[in-house]
């Protein structure tokens, strides 16, 4: 698949710079330009060639939300990221009620923007593999849900599961051998979970993309699930 062609629009030119040199050293990212106001990034996205906006709400002409209003309005294809410092209830809202995929909160670390992008990466691969699999024709509930379970990033994990327990899972599949991977009744005898809060936690580190299931076949009975790690561990 090709790379996400990125556009950063950011009202501060140095967390700008700062921005595209850190997503353009991702793999699977290219950064097409990095603007610093609304007209120029809705000249940027007119000109074609973007796949995904990282927008500022907080611009020097117009706000971000006018941008994603004039954007929806053009019928862009880009899907838009916040990343911005504004947290006002109702700009959050709105900013929602029109489509972007995440919103990310300044202050953040290098860390959480990449999550949010690897998470975008997978939910465009996801969509892709749906629609070339339907051949054109409709989707089931699965399928829907399997690429929106994309967007899930693994710094936001589901009820249940904390962080130090999901770092000891993490460890036992990071230690686990890469072709055979770890079930989860292995997973509870490493962590000392029991085998249903085990997969639990590897359930969810595969909704985040970082591991993938797959059936391990062996003996007379049903095949066991193993989960083996990918390249987002």
């Amino acid at each position: 698949m090709s790379d996400v062609r990125v556009l950063i629009v950011e009202d501060d030119p140095v967390v700008a710079a700062a921005h595209a040199r850190y997503v353009g050293g991702l793999a699977g990212f290219r950064v097409v330009a990095a603007v610093n106001s609304g007209r120029e990034a809705l000249a940027a996205v007119g000109a074609g060639g973007v796949d995904l906006v990282l927008l500022d709400m907080t611009l020097p002409d117009v706000d971000g939300l006018q941008v994603l209003r004039a954007l929806r309005a053009a019928a862009v294809p880009a899907d838009v990221i916040a990343v911005t410092a504004a947290r006002d209830q109702a700009v959050v809202r709105q900013a929602l009620s029109m489509g972007v995929v995440q919103y990310l909160l300044k202050p953040f670390g290098a860390a959480a923007l990449e999550d949010r992008l690897r998470a975008y990466a997978r939910f465009r691969a996801e969509v892709a593999r749906v629609a070339e699999r339907s051949d054109g024709g409709a989707l089931d509930q699965q399928a829907i849900d399997a690429a929106l379970g994309q967007l899930r990033t693994s710094s936001s994990p589901p009820r249940g599961v904390t962080p130090q327990m999901l770092d000891a899972v993490t460890a036992a599949l990071r230690a686990a051998p890469a072709a055979q991977g770890v079930s989860a009744a292995e997973a509870a005898a490493a962590t000392g979970l029991s085998r249903v809060s085990a997969r639990r936690y590897l359930e969810h580190l595969a909704s985040a993309g970082r591991a993938r299931r797959e059936p391990r076949y062996g003996g007379s009975g049903r095949p066991e699930l193993a989960y083996l790690p990918t390249e987002a561990l």
